[in-house]
């Protein structure tokens, strides 16, 4: 599991900016309709949900980091 967060997290540092910030949005949209289709019939793994906003976070993160300049 460490390898693939940390393939993950070389994967969103390989993308540019405006690339970042579509997938992003991308995922937001996709977060949004998990948690509805949710809502009105149970999903199959509810654990997707978790993972997907943690994948949203650390790619939020890295966009802050590029933010402040490190």
């Amino acid at each position: 599991m460490a390898k693939a967060k940390k393939a993950n997290v070389e994967d969103l540092r390989s993308l540019d900016v405006e690339a970042l910030s579509t997938r992003i949005q991308e995922e937001e949209v996709r977060l949004k309709r998990l948690k509805f289709s949710h809502a009105v019939n149970p999903v199959e793994n509810p654990l997707s949900i978790r993972q997907l906003r943690r994948t949203i976070a650390r790619m939020k993160t890295e966009q802050r980091r590029r933010a402040l300049g490190f």
